[in-house]
């Protein structure tokens, strides 16, 4: 096969790419987006195993296979509620997928350097194509499996401590080793000084030291970053997945795995930026590890949390005209959307009308609420963002949170030395009656504690929200 069809497939897969990216920015083609991408990866996929070059295929099709039956399995297994972590498990391997074959190309390298010119004519493959670069080209080679690496083993041991996190393997408090940022800083700045060593001499071990300082910097950073951004996080690893992505395309001379790598890549670094700005987070700190906090004590709540019975908020729903449903992770946790869609379905049958608003951050991870919802069956039309709905409070009648905390939580407003200080949130606290489901009185997540609960107009609806979801059915006609 020639490098005509490969290139031809490569680019037709970038298209399908490109397009499966762009339809996942809307609900509505959401499904057929996925479909572009599927079709685009079996493209390239097929045609790099057809494509010339290629050597072990039946080995590498046993492998894809194998791969593909896991993934399937895994997939089949992982609840709504467990794709946060998924999603950081998935960075991870791309991250160390990156430091394979960065570590694979350097081999490659140091044994065809090594060859006389008779030998590399024998070649194939990237050692074909690394025998043909001059010494100005084996050096941008050198850079860039060496960002590769690098980039990859940050996201690996990130990713792994986000999925802790996430998971609750590990604790969600933000926490750093003695020294705090200075020690990231030594391990960047060891990690250049390798850059310009390895550069020189094209050595292993500058190479390996590297790979330790950018591994204990994926660790440090995320674990430096507390539970309330962990949306942010997400997002942010997957765009570190997609950069190393595309350094390994560079040294690979992968044009498909440059282009796709970068779109990862810009359009995770997009969101990232998108929800620092709805957290009103820096989107440098966050990246550095959480630099800044809070400036002193957070301000004490006084007063108590006043419990309400499914009797009591099945009355205050029969007789309201609005009500607008602020879902959160523990939604997820419970998998109570399909009764919240049932719920809905109940009150606009009865006349009311009833919407859904949604906080850029609610749950853990960007969409989080959308897919769920989505999956229930709510309409597209009454599910909006903060911004459409946040100015409606005040004239709603009754507000029902589930399983949600920072995203509502006043001392984003009122408390300076909160660690959610600055933070849009949804001002549900305005509406004349808010009810909010909640498994018991902790902190939630992110330990932080929330003065909405202890309002005078805020009355706590406890319990397991999918049964207390479901017990408010038979009371609503």
């Amino acid at each position: 096969m020639d490098f005509g069809f490969t290139t031809a497939a490569y680019v037709v897969a970038a298209v399908l790419f490109i397009l499966s990216l762009g339809g996942l920015s809307g609900q509505e083609s959401a499904k057929r987006a996925v479909w572009y991408g599927i079709v685009g990866m079996a493209l390239a996929v097929f045609a790099t195993l057809i494509g010339p070059g290629s050597g072990l295929w039946i080995l590498s099709i046993l492998l894809v296979v194998a791969g593909g039956a896991i993934g399937f399995v895994v997939a089949k297994r992982v609840q709504m509620t467990e794709m946060p972590q998924l999603v950081a498990a998935m960075h991870s391997l791309v991250g160390l997928a990156a430091v394979f074959v960065g570590f694979n190309a350097h081999i490659e390298l140091v044994r065809v350097l090594a060859m006389d010119e008779a030998a590399k004519e024998t070649l194939k493959g990237f050692a074909a194509l690394v025998a043909k670069k001059d010494a100005v080209e084996i050096g941008i080679l050198k850079v860039e499996l060496f960002l590769g690496i690098f980039i990859g083993a940050v996201t690996f041991t990130g990713s792994v401590i986000a999925y802790g996190k996430l998971a609750g393997k590990v604790t969600s408090a933000a926490t750093k080793l003695p020294g705090g940022h200075v020690l990231n800083a030594a391990a960047a700045i060891i990690s250049v000084i390798c850059l310009f060593w390895y550069a020189n001499t094209g050595g292993f071990f500058p190479l390996a030291l590297m790979t330790v300082m950018a591994l204990f910097i994926g660790y440090h950073l995320i674990m430096g970053i507390g539970g309330a951004d962990m949306p942010v996080v997400v997002s942010m690893l997957n765009s570190y997945s997609g950069w190393a992505a595309a350094a390994i395309g560079f040294s690979l001379g992968n044009d498909l795995l440059i282009v796709v790598g970068a779109l990862v890549g810009s359009s995770g670094a997009i969101l990232s930026y998108i929800m620092c700005k709805a957290m009103n987070r820096s989107f440098i700190s966050v990246i550095l590890g959480g630099f800044g906090g809070s400036a002193g004590p957070a301000m004490e709540v006084e007063g108590e949390q006043k419990p309400i019975d499914v009797d009591g908020v099945a009355q205050a729903l029969k007789e309201a005209d609005s009500v607008i449903i602020i879902p959160g992770y523990g939604m997820a946790v419970a998998q109570a959307q399909q009764n919240v869609a049932e719920l809905t379905r109940k009150l606009r049958a009865a006349g009311k009308e009833v919407r859904f608003a949604i906080h850029p951050v609610a749950g853990r991870l960007p969409g989080h609420m959308n897919v769920l919802l989505a999956e229930a069956k709510v309409p597209y039309d009454i599910v909006l963002e903060m911004e459409e709905i946040n100015d409606d409070f005040p004239d709603t009648d009754v507000a029902i949170v589930i399983g949600s905390n920072d995203i509502v939580n006043p001392a984003a407003q009122e408390d300076p030395n909160s660690p959610i200080a600055g933070m849009p949130v949804l001002e549900c606290w305005k509406a004349k009656q808010v009810f909010v489901s909640k498994r018991g009185q902790g902190t939630g997540y992110s330990g932080i504690e929330n003065p909405l609960f202890y309002k005078d107009n805020t009355r706590m609806y406890y319990g397991d929200a999918k049964d207390s979801i479901g017990n408010l059915l038979p009371k609503i006609d």
